[in-house]
């Protein structure tokens, strides 16, 4: 039997090694906890929903689905690498300001699902063209690049894409369900 000093340092180390172990379990939980949180819809949209109107606040990073007046659900999104100021060229990684339509559902989208939006219309093109560059094209609403779904509402720790707007996997099913191509799309500063 050990003399009682190294048996009390023996019972401080245990102790030691219980409060260490649970307090690693404790994280490793609300680690899991932040994972689940990530991917749950609390809130879906209703299967009948349909938008008659898309609404794009830049600066809040939100996207409203509505119809009429009344908002039907609002999303955070990530936008362009460059997300302050109107897209002016190809590559600036701003995403657009101004009205436009979804002109086509995209299924087979590199991003889970996307929407494609109406940009460039011809102002776009002759504003470019004025300035002696192409305008750029392939504007959309988007999930996450195949594969990588498990991220998230991680996604929206930075603004990322090539100036699309970007949400959830589950949100952009939601979206691609609720908006009809020939919707408009209001794109705010």
């Amino acid at each position: 039997m050990p003399p009682s000093g190294e048996r009390e340092g023996l019972l401080q180390t245990t102790k030691m090694l219980r409060v260490l172990a649970f307090v690693l379990l404790l994280s490793c939980l609300a680690g899991v906890g932040v994972l689940i949180g990530a991917h749950l819809n609390l809130h879906p949209l209703p299967a009948n929903s349909t938008a008659d109107r898309v609404l794009v606040e830049k600066a809040a990073r939100r996207l409203t689905l509505l119809r009429g007046d009344t908002p039907l659900k609002t999303y955070r999104v990530a936008l362009g690498g460059a997300p302050t100021g109107a897209k002016e060229q190809e590559g600036d990684q701003r995403t657009p300001e101004g009205i436009y339509r979804i002109d086509f559902h995209k299924d087979d989208s590199d991003y889970h699902l996307a929407l494609h939006v109406s940009y460039p219309e011809q102002r776009d093109i002759e504003r470019a063209a004025a300035a002696g560059v192409p305008p750029g094209s392939d504007i959309m609403i988007h999930g996450i690049r195949n594969g990588r779904g498990w991220i998230g509402s991680f996604h929206r720790r930075s603004d990322w894409t090539a100036g699309c707007i970007a949400v959830t996997d589950f949100e952009i099913e939601e979206i691609f369900r609720a908006v009809p191509d020939g919707t408009p799309i209001e794109l705010r500063p």
